[in-house]
């Protein structure tokens, strides 16, 4: 009889842990209403990042100034690496948190600010997908903005998403996608 009853708690332990396992949540997540949840942190690596690389760790600055449950910092082994190229800005996103960004100078040599390029490129690495509202108060809107717009800051709503992103383990990026800034071609 205790046999069994200690067989059935086991069982039962064991169909609640494969329940955990089975959402994607870690079973030590903090639930959505404790604002104390851990930190996860991002390593990157500017180290090929060029003349970017200041650039890179100003838009670092500027999320975790932001963010309270990812922080990006410079290290290894990197969970981003930053690369610096000729063409215009992109960023591969292999999962949340992960990925590569291409710092292009295209953008640069157009006018475009090369911390809001980098801080929006990072939106990416952390969930967020490009919107093209053409607003400076939007970081996702990217090169729609213009280059007078020189802010690098996310807004609220994009703050709440990358909080949201990390607290869940979701992105709103299908890993394995390429996001450019690159100007549409021109319709024939």
């Amino acid at each position: 009889m205790v046999i069994r009853n200690l067989l059935r708690v086991c069982a039962a332990l064991l169909l609640g842990l494969a329940f955990l396992a089975g959402t994607g949540a870690p079973a030590s997540a903090t639930p959505a209403s404790d604002t104390s949840s851990a930190v996860r942190t991002v390593r990157y690596d500017a180290s090929r990042a060029a003349e970017f690389r200041a650039a890179v760790d100003e838009g670092a600055r500027i999320w975790n100034e932001r963010v309270s449950n990812v922080q990006l910092v410079p290290g290894s082994p990197a969970d981003v690496i930053v690369l610096a190229d000729d063409g215009w800005p992109r960023a591969r996103v292999t999962g949340l948190g992960r990925g590569t960004i291409w710092m292009g100078r295209q953008a640069v040599w157009d006018g475009h600010y090369t911390v809001r390029i980098a801080s929006h490129e990072l939106g990416h690495i952390l969930g967020l997908p490009d919107r093209r509202t053409g607003r400076c108060t939007d970081l996702m809107s990217g090169a729609s903005a213009g280059t007078s717009c020189r802010n690098p800051n996310p807004n609220a709503a994009e703050i709440a998403e990358v909080e949201d992103n990390f607290r869940y383990g979701r992105t709103r990026v299908a890993p394995g996608i390429t996001l450019t800034e690159a100007p549409a071609p021109a319709a024939r």
